[in-house]
């Protein structure tokens, strides 16, 4: 409703609290509609890490369809806060760090918006990274060469010219985003849908596919415990027809690790400690080796709880996949024009786009493993593009396959990773930091962190760093739903000692007395393992708990 829009009725723009890149949107520049909003999605949510969010879940034993329920579950469960959170941007025009000042004073405010910049830029630095890996295969493909293993000068370069592609559409402002977004999301769908058909195509069905993916729940090498005794259970792939794609096998820990024929059968051993276990194919013409596995300890007394609680921790997991996007998504929704298009926008978005892209990685995936002969296990399965497009010998396919990689990891950095950073260093210092000049902080941010060096270590500290976020959306929620009724004093929000300075000190202590204990219990769990229940439901922990507790202390005010 055009009607729900709240403009600025008082000049502030003198205020060291105000700039143009943190004023409210007026109206006649809301240009972005529900299709603008479903296509920003399109781009963020096709990813790497959405085309391997299901092989993680299927890796420990989860079946494909129960995989992507938990995703499609997750997103429908994260969408609802994301809708909650975004209506004060379309209503007001703001972005989250001038919608967080009336919940956490206009100083206090920095510590949840810098906390979520820094994120952003963590993530901005490994997708920069990975993007300038595919500007890398582009260039060994076309010059022929087969690339180096490490770090190289080709793959630097490669990251400074993606690096720039970025700044472009940062220096060209939010248009020149909307534009990015709207026209990279049909190619990128597209891009899905002729990965799902070259994957029927090859394997004559879908019902073929999808059946491989039982073989994927399979680890190669495991050790299971009965009787006293220890056993060895391997496990390599078959093929369409059901022939085994591997026939010896040797145990390399072994002090005679002789090849010896594949047997199905668990084999008696004694040493249980670090077993690696390593396969080949020597029916072809050059002998097929799988990579060395180490085997894994099974426990035998896995039941129906256990299991219910491996979905809870996953169904956790995959709601924590956009915590940063539903604590910034008014950055965004500021530039729709009602509240019906970002309810439509990102409902039509998310969680389709999430359950679409999981499936393709999960389909093309099974595909893979029985229509190439090099994959003789589940844990080689190629479950990540760039592992996928390496198989491929054509050049033109590289290219074409890389280009679309480029594309999928650009919509996604400039939309999920550089606009909130962007306002939160805005935010800092607003008269002298633009939203331009935020965005090149994110970047130079990006590139300090060395994403070569953190590429497989800074994901575990990311989700660690997300476990914050949690507390802050249930403060944000609170506030503006339980507290302000959804009224919030528009100008207020750019004075330096207005209502929302909460005194001299512009820290909201309510705020920040729930904020800690939100994340003090959302993280406790993760040095003391009684209470590691509560760090692996981290984001429902600290979202509940920072929630109750502010609503609680802002009615003794």
């Amino acid at each position: 409703m055009k009607d729900d829009i709240v403009e600025l009725q008082e000049d502030v723009s003198n205020s060291p609290l105000f700039s143009e890149d943190l004023a409210p949107v007026s109206k006649e520049n809301r240009t972005w509609n529900k299709w603008h909003l479903a296509a920003i999605w399109v781009g963020m949510a096709v990813c790497i890490p959405t085309y391997l969010l299901a092989s993680y879940m299927i890796k420990t034993g989860l079946n494909w369809y129960e995989a992507l329920i938990i995703i499609g579950l997750a997103n429908l469960i994260i969408t609802l806060p994301m809708v909650l959170n975004g209506h004060a941007g379309v209503k007001y025009g703001i972005p989250f760090p001038v919608i967080g000042r009336a919940a956490f004073g206009t100083k206090g405010v920095h510590i949840a918006s810098v906390t979520r910049g820094i994120i952003a830029c963590g993530w901005f630095g490994v997708q920069t990274w990975i993007g300038g890996l595919a500007i890398y295969a582009i260039f060994n493909a076309l010059t022929g060469a087969t690339g180096e293993l490490g770090l190289s000068i080709g793959k630097f370069v490669g990251f400074a010219v993606f690096w720039i592609i970025n700044m472009y559409f940062i220096w060209k402002g939010t248009e020149s985003i909307k534009w990015l977004e709207t026209y990279s999301a049909p190619i990128l769908i597209i891009m899905g849908i002729v990965l799902i058909y070259w994957s029927y195509s090859k394997a004559e069905g879908f019902s073929v596919v999808l059946d491989q993916s039982v073989q994927l729940e399979k680890t190669a090498a495991s050790i299971t415990h009965e009787k006293d005794n220890y056993y060895l259970n391997l496990n390599v792939l078959k093929s369409k027809e059901g022939a085994l794609k591997a026939s010896e096998y040797k145990i390399i820990s072994e002090e005679n690790n002789m090849w010896k024929a594949f047997t199905s059968q668990p084999i008696l051993i004694s040493n249980t400690d670090n077993v690696k276990v390593q396969f080949r194919n020597i029916e072809e013409d050059i002998p097929v080796l799988s990579s060395i596995v180490n085997a894994k300890h099974m426990d035998g007394n896995a039941n129906s709880v256990s299991k219910l609680w491996s979905y809870i921790l996953w169904l956790t997991a995959m709601v924590g996949f956009w915590a940063t996007m539903s604590i910034s998504i008014a950055d965004i929704t500021r530039y729709a024009s009602t509240q019906k298009d970002q309810v439509a926008g990102q409902f039509i978005g998310l969680p389709a786009t999430m359950m679409l892209y999981s499936f393709v990685g999960i389909f093309v995936t099974c595909a893979a493993i029985i229509n190439f002969k090099d994959i003789l296990i589940a844990d080689d399965a190629p479950w990540d593009p760039v592992s996928l497009i390496a198989k491929f010998k054509n050049p033109v396919v590289v290219i074409v396959a890389q280009i679309f990689m480029i594309i999928a990891t650009l919509s996604t950095n400039i939309a999920a990773n550089v606009i909130a950073p962007s306002n939160a260093f805005s935010n800092l210092w607003p008269k002298k930091i633009s939203f331009k000049t935020g965005g090149t902080i994110t970047g130079i941010i990006g590139i300090l962190i060395m994403p070569w060096w953190l590429l497989n270590e800074i994901s575990g500290f990311l989700i660690f760093v997300s476990g914050l976020l949690g507390p802050v959306l249930g403060i944000l929620i609170a506030d503006y739903y339980y507290v302000r009724k959804k009224r919030l004093m528009l100008a207020e929000l750019y004075k330096e000692n207005g209502i929302y300075s909460y005194g001299e000190t512009g820290f909201n202590k309510a705020a920040m007395i729930a904020l800690i204990v939100g994340v003090f219990l959302a993280l406790i769990g993760y040095w003391v393992p009684a209470l590691d229940f509560l760090y692996s439901l981290s984001w429902f922990t600290g979202f509940i708990i920072s929630f109750m507790l502010y609503i609680i202390l802002m009615k003794k005010k």
